[in-house]
């Protein structure tokens, strides 16, 4: 680099120290242009002795009239102006010397602010912190506005709605007529009026189809206790997705109504209007809270603990907390058991040998766990003692659970195997069951769950 380039990046350095005191403004010392960033200008000054390089090689790589050329600044030639001091300097040598005196007396050093270092790096902290603060609040409401949607809690209507949007794609994709949509929005607005559900989604006789597959087949059970009779629902277009604890309550209803006098089974809008009835007696304060006590007209979920205090029907239950895996394969070998006891309870005592197979006369289990419910009718126990639940999945469809109804045995051996659950196929870590222990009016207004172990 030659000696021009030298000096002109030196009054670079000065002038850049001088201009964060004085004006907090950056000049270039071979133009005109005033930058407000250092390294803007920085830039700036090497693109220009980029472009200037080869004219000043052609000068300094030329003979001595060159520099006699130079040196005659004080008759009219080029001067060079020191930035601290405005001296002028015939040669860029003695300018050079120049600066370097201001540097070595600490006169540029001096005038340059202790603390500007800090406060620059300070305003950068304080503008990452606001950065990452407005960062985390929109994350947080996105979060936030994703569990409201999850639980159908973000305002976008309940049974009815969600019927009648399912059936409007109909409609738009042909697969529906408009006098079609009419009827059927007429039929189900006089079914919600009623309060009585419309049975479309029901399937009965599953309990008598398995205690005949029983009888017949899985000789490798040495005992099948199943629950009393019990009609399978499903979900429809009206709660599909977030539905599964309220049609899991119809089929606990279902199994009641053959033994106490229940007359009607409600619809899922009409549920939702008795748990509302039971948070305004006092009930469950907590969940009431939770629902701000509000159901109808929304897609909330509903677990153990509604389906306990849906008690304008007197229902009385206990919610048992199986609240973590007791196994190293991190499964629940203590609801197994559990289950077992709650269905073996009722055999008839004093035979020798009891039945293979035995219909009792319990309800079914309500079984809860993290984002879906279902409902627990009988359980097998193997030869070898392993123990495995019957279960009823709403979520399942009316054409694959009336394949229990078949003739044709092979097909509702698979029905029957989809129904099947090992402990190996229950992992979630916390499990609640509801029991149905008969029917009383309730003075607990606080509900609390059995936590085993």
């Amino acid at each position: 680099m030659d000696c021009i380039s030298l000096v002109i990046i030196l009054c670079l350095i000065v002038l850049y120290c001088v201009s964060v005191v004085i004006e907090k403004q950056f000049s270039c010392p071979m133009c005109a242009l005033v930058c407000t960033d250092a390294f803007i200008l920085q830039e700036h000054v090497e693109l220009l002795l980029l472009e200037e390089s080869p004219a000043e090689e052609a000068v300094l790589g030329a003979t001595s009239s060159t520099e006699a050329a130079s040196s005659s600044n004080s008759s009219g030639g080029k001067s060079y102006e020191c930035p601290l001091c405005s001296l002028v300097c015939g040669d860029c040598y003695s300018l050079q010397e120049h600066v370097e005196l201001h540097l070595d007396n600490g006169t540029a050093t001096s005038a340059v602010s202790p603390g500007s270092d800090l406060r620059l790096a300070r305003r950068l902290q304080e503008e990452e912190k606001q950065r990452r603060k407005e960062q985390g609040a929109k994350q947080e409401t996105e979060e936030f506005k994703k569990l409201q949607r999850q639980f159908g809690v973000d305002g976008r209507g309940g049974y009815r709605k969600q019927m009648e949007r399912t059936m409007e794609k109909a409609v738009s994709r042909g697969v529906m007529v408009p006098a079609d949509f009419h009827n059927k929005r007429a039929e189900m607005m006089e079914a919600l009026a009623s309060g009585v559900d419309d049975g479309r989604t029901r399937t009965q006789g599953v309990l008598d189809a398995l205690y005949v597959y029983y009888q017949r087949e899985a000789r490798d059970c040495v005992h099948v206790w199943l629950s009393a009779d019990t009609d399978h629902y499903c979900s429809s277009e009206g709660d599909k997705g977030w539905g599964c604890g309220y049609r899991n309550f119809q089929m606990l209803l279902s199994s009641l109504q053959r033994m106490e006098p229940y007359t009607t089974l409600p619809s899922i809008p009409r549920v939702q209007v008795l748990i509302e009835g039971a948070w305004r007696e006092g009930l469950d304060p907590q969940g009431a809270t939770h629902f701000n006590q509000r159901l109808q007209g929304t897609r909330a979920w509903i677990g153990a603990t509604e389906m306990d205090r849906s008690t304008s029907l007197r229902v009385s239950a206990r919610v048992l907390d199986f609240h973590q895996p007791m196994d190293p394969g991190d499964t629940h070998p203590r609801l197994f058991d559990w289950v077992k006891q709650y269905f073996s309870q009722t055999v008839t005592r004093g035979a020798r040998l009891p039945p293979r197979v035995v219909q009792t006369t319990q309800p079914p289990l309500y079984l809860q766990h993290q984002g879906h419910s279902r409902s627990i009718v009988g359980v097998e126990q193997k030869k070898n003692g392993s123990l495995c639940l019957l279960l009823l999945d709403p979520g399942c469809s009316p054409g694959d659970v009336r394949k229990l109804l078949s003739q044709d045995g092979s097909t509702v051996s698979t029905a029957v195997h989809r129904m099947t659950k090992f402990p190996g196929k229950l992992k979630h870590r916390q499990y609640q069951v509801v029991a149905v222990e008969g029917t009383r009016i309730l003075n607990s207004r606080t509900l609390r769950a059995e936590r085993i172990p």
